[in-house]
């Protein structure tokens, strides 16, 4: 139907900020940790480390259930997932941290092999939904004064892959962390040329 004489049409994205969601800052990602733990949210910090180690989509993140992670009651060291976007499998380390504070909501919440990792609040047998997911990471970055807006589910899967980027130059092994099938959607995905450029021109002396 066409848009009736005088009638005006509303942007689905008027007033909001679009493009790359910016990674976490190593500051940040401490600050984050540390009001979480103030807070005592089991959940919480293990979704927070959970996710920065995994550097996993939020449609993958919130679907891992306990044998995804864990062997019994033993926390796995790595792991593989099938990723939902690409069907392609993915492995991700899960460091000593992170598997504490897994262990810790695990046992907290008497979670069983095939329970969802991270169970929803609002509906039974159900795990965390994409849109909770997005909300919660809104609400960790706006405690440290963050804009949320500027942030979202995809700054957590950036932000590990971007400090191992900056330390080794290696865009080959983020490739295979971030389980991309061509180097070039991970080029476009760090916007990596542009953070080279940048870092050339800072410590450009004319």
């Amino acid at each position: 139907m066409e848009q009736l004489i005088g009638q005006t049409h509303k942007s689905w994205n008027k007033g909001r900020i679009i493009g790359q969601k910016p990674p976490l800052k190593l500051r940040e990602i401490w600050s984050i940790r540390t009001h979480l733990q103030m807070d005592k949210s089991a959940r919480d910090l293990a979704l927070f480390n959970l996710a920065i180690d995994s550097k996993l989509r939020g449609c993958d993140l919130v679907k891992l259930k306990v044998s995804d992670i864990a062997h019994g009651k033993q926390i796995l060291n790595r792991t593989t997932i099938l990723q939902q976007k690409t069907k392609n499998p993915v492995q991700f380390e899960i460091t000593e941290a992170t598997r504490k504070t897994l262990k810790t909501w695990i046992e907290k919440t008497k979670l069983f092999s095939n329970d969802f990792l991270f169970p929803s609040r609002f509906k039974a047998r159900l795990h965390l939904s994409t849109r909770q997911y997005a909300r919660i990471v809104k609400h960790w970055v706006s405690m440290i004064g963050l804009d949320p807006d500027l942030y979202g589910t995809h700054s957590m899967r950036r932000t590990k892959a971007t400090l191992i980027y900056r330390k080794t130059k290696n865009i080959r092994a983020i490739q295979i962390l971030l389980g991309h099938s061509k180097i070039e959607s991970t080029v476009r995905y760090l916007g990596v040329e542009v953070d080279d450029a940048l870092d050339i021109s800072e410590h450009m002396e004319i």
